[in-house]
């Protein structure tokens, strides 16, 4: 299986949408507080957008299928708490029309020593 989801992952770091492009220029080469943000990864059973191991920090950017998959997103969160990490999600709407809040969002847990789960900038 892990072989599987790495052939994936680098299937769809090859294939990244617009909003994924974006986000990953701007949180690349530790420029968010120091932090190594790797994309496209496999955890576990899934495939994270982005994360940043040592933070325990994952990134995942929602398109509007995700609507209907909330209680899936649900489950995979609760899994990956689980394993340590926080989810931050964010539309890739917000991506795209406010780049700026969302770093902001990104660099405050990145800083915090709370551990929360964020789901579309409170919205979720």
């Amino acid at each position: 299986m892990s072989d599987l989801l790495t052939k994936r992952a680098r299937e769809l770091r090859s294939n990244s949408t617009d909003a994924e492009k974006i986000l990953w220029h701007s949180i690349r080469s530790k420029q968010i507080d120091g932090c190594k943000f790797r994309r496209q990864q496999p955890i576990g059973d899934y495939i994270v957008d982005f994360v940043c191991f040592e933070k325990k920090l994952v990134i995942e950017l929602d398109g509007g299928q995700h609507a209907i998959e909330r209680e899936k997103d649900r489950l995979r969160d609760s899994r990956l708490a689980k394993e340590g990490f926080v989810v931050l999600r964010f539309w890739n709407n917000d991506v795209m029309q406010n780049l700026g809040g969302v770093l902001e969002i990104i660099r405050k847990q990145s800083s915090s020593p709370l551990t929360l789960t964020l789901s579309h900038l409170g919205r979720g």
